[in-house]
């Protein structure tokens, strides 16, 4: 059943908008008009596709949790014993808005006689490689309620480590924009003020002073090539970001980074082995999971490492030797994989190693942000102090106070 947006006017609430499920646009007014509603358009809502709520090729925070409630929603359902299309039906009237769309056009291509994976894989802004490949893994082997429970499991275990990172983040982020905001306005504005009079006299300044206030005037006079300079180093980064070669570079430069280097590294690790684990359980061969997983992997070094790796199980190798010589993953990561292999285990040993890193994580967030925020307060501190001493250095000398 299409989905249609319409705008309307409520006697007692005014103008309203929103969606709604009807066979046809004259079906949706009469609908609309039921319900006491003055119609003044109505118009089909498309589906979102590849394009829509993308942000830099990735899909939005809040569009992932909507995916993760779908999933999880339609394997309740379908445990309940619910039929597929009617748990779809369901969902469609349990959403709204543009993601209601997308959950329309998934009930309508299962009900057009699509499997779902098939569906899943047409809105791939939503529905990304492993996800579809879980689902089809759980229809071809009859356990679709199993696989959405184990891909639902997956993504809320993954947003929750992704959050927890970012997370740790936020606050010293927001005191250094902070500092920046206070610094740039004292020594474009404040600076200015207080020491115009001393420079119109022709007094000589303090050491301290001078160096403030020619840092001021500096900022006042080239304030435009700094703002071109900074332009231009977002611009390379975004275009370094765009090639591979680039991201390569800027990965590894990130995992050489103290403290947050090694952050990266155990979410990237905690990340290959609960996608792996995941992918295995649910039936998927060995190689084919691999490069799924890589799929999943935003780290350049990391990806290259599981390419060595893939290519070592395609040809029967020792799967130990290249991700011990990509000199990402602990000796700790190596030899449980490599062991959880030999012995047929690999699924279970996975998810241990994700369990131990995902510990291991939460400290290490504590201990980032732990040192991140004192030194960045110290250091501001430390800045702001110096620029107020040195102002104020000449005044006090005027006054014969010192």
């Amino acid at each position: 059943m299409p989905v249609f947006s319409y705008k309307a006017i409520d006697l007692d609430a005014g103008p309203v908008a929103g969606t709604i499920l009807a066979d046809t646009p004259r079906a949706a007014r009469d609908m609309l008009r039921e319900r006491g509603l003055t119609v003044s358009a109505v118009s089909p809502m498309e589906a979102p596709r590849s394009s829509l709520r993308m942000r830099g090729g990735r899909l939005g925070y809040k569009d992932q949790r909507l995916v993760v409630e779908l999933v999880h929603e339609l394997g309740t359902l379908l445990s309940a014993g619910i039929p597929l299309l009617s748990g779809l039906q369901t969902l469609t009237k349990q959403h709204k808005g543009r993601f209601q769309g997308v959950v329309q056009q998934l009930t309508d291509d299962v009900a057009a006689g699509t499997g779902l994976a098939e569906a899943m894989s047409r809105q791939g802004a939503y529905f990304d490689e492993m996800c579809t490949s879980i689902i089809r893994v759980g229809e071809n082997t009859g356990s679709l309620e199993l696989a959405l429970k184990r891909l639902a499991d997956f993504k809320e275990k993954a947003q929750a480590l992704r959050s927890r990172v970012t997370t740790a983040l936020i606050y010293p982020g927001i005191i250094f924009c902070f500092g920046l905001v206070v610094c740039a306005f004292l020594m474009t504005y404040v600076v200015p003020q207080l020491l115009t009079t001393m420079t119109q006299a022709n007094k000589p300044l303090p050491a301290v002073t001078a160096v403030v206030k020619g840092a001021s005037d500096f900022l006042l006079t080239w304030w435009w090539a700094l703002a071109g300079g900074v332009a231009l180093a977002v611009a390379g980064f975004n275009q370094a970001m765009r090639h591979e070669r680039g991201r390569m570079v800027i990965d590894r430069a990130v995992l050489r980074m103290p403290l947050l280097g090694e952050l990266v590294r155990m979410e990237n690790t905690s990340r290959f082995s609960v996608v792996l684990a995941a992918l295995l359980r649910s039936g998927l061969q060995f190689v084919e999971a691999i490069r799924i997983t890589r799929g999943t992997i935003r780290n350049r070094v990391f990806r290259k490492a599981l390419d060595e790796y893939e290519a070592a199980v395609a040809a029967g190798r020792d799967v130990s030797e290249p991700l011990a010589a990509s000199g990402v993953f602990s000796p700790l990561a190596v030899q449980i994989v490599a062991v959880g292999q030999q012995a047929g285990m690999l699924e279970d040993m996975l998810e241990q190693l994700s369990g131990a890193y995902d510990q291991r994580i939460s400290t290490a967030t504590g201990r980032l942000t732990a040192v991140l925020e004192p030194l960045l307060i110290i250091t501001l501190a430390i800045l702001i102090g110096f620029v107020v001493f040195a102002t104020m250095l000449p005044i006090l000398e005027m006054s014969n106070v010192l």
